[in-house]
């Protein structure tokens, strides 16, 4: 098992991603994979995102791709939390900050123990009518109520822990919760009360979306995939996972540091200007 601040002897790795018919993704994972072998030994390679990871024992996986593929590497490692490097060869890449020029310096700190494992929460979601769960999935993002035609105000009650907490009238709810944090944010998309906010609460709690008003096509999203029908019938439910989404964080390398970098915080505007 990797251990930060202890030297490690070629660790057991998976190679995992989604190809999602990028024509250059097959080229360039292959030209990247003697650099792993470098390093590691290969265990098993999954590019379809849909291998069963559950009972693979590996020290660590290597993820090639965009933000969506390593949304996807959670969901497939939540019963096998293996602690995961992302490689970026997608644009922005904020969960993905590894470049690919950087994987050999990456693989090498990993080897000599220069790095710290991040531990993100998970979500779990379900969709609840007539006393049973209907849909279930994992969230490593977000939760979302989203409306569909006519476009309408929906009435979205929410529940915290069995309570009543707040009535939305607002054009769609979003649970979500920041990389790396323990809390939840709640915010409603386009309030139509101006004292709504959003509201930051414990991971802790068991969150609950019923709607008194909704549109006919308004769908339940996870990290961007429909997973059920709302509908005044159905109650959302959202609690913390019983399990962890664990990254590994290179020496030299945070999450502030890819905003500055990705963004331009701490750019003056000027720079920033010259640079569109």
């Amino acid at each position: 098992m990797l251990q930060p601040g202890r030297s490690h002897i070629r660790p057991r790795t998976l190679l995992l991603g989604w190809a999602d018919q990028r024509p250059t993704f097959e080229a360039t994972v292959q030209r990247l994979r003697p650099v792993v072998e470098q390093w590691a030994d290969i265990v098993l390679e999954d590019y379809s995102a849909t291998g069963d990871l559950q009972n693979h024992a590996a020290d660590m996986a290597i993820v090639f791709g965009g933000d969506g593929s390593l949304l996807r590497a959670a969901k497939q490692l939540a019963a096998n939390p293996i602690p995961v490097l992302g490689v970026n060869l997608g644009k922005l890449g904020f969960l993905a900050d590894i470049q690919p020029e950087q994987l050999d310096h990456a693989l090498a700190s990993i080897t000599h123990g220069q790095f710290e494992i991040v531990d993100h929460i998970l979500l779990a979601c379900s969709v609840w009518e007539d006393g049973r769960s209907i849909a279930e999935q994992i969230g490593v993002n977000e939760v979302a109520i989203l409306g569909g035609p006519p476009h309408r105000i929906q009435q979205i009650d929410l529940y915290v822990d069995g309570r009543l907490a707040a009535s939305y009238p607002c054009d769609g709810l979003i649970l979500s919760t920041p990389v790396g944090s323990s809390a939840v944010v709640i915010s409603a998309i386009s309030p139509h009360t101006l004292t709504v906010r959003p509201v930051v609460d414990s991971a802790d709690r068991v969150y609950e979306l019923v709607a008194r008003q909704t549109n006919a096509a308004a769908s339940v999203v996870v990290d961007g995939r429909i997973i059920a029908e709302f509908s005044a019938q159905r109650r959302v439910r959202v609690s913390k996972a019983n399990t962890v989404f664990r990254m590994i964080q290179i020496a030299g390398h945070d999450y502030y540091q890819t905003l500055r970098q990705k963004l331009g915080w701490g750019v003056p505007f000027t720079e920033n200007q010259a640079k569109l």
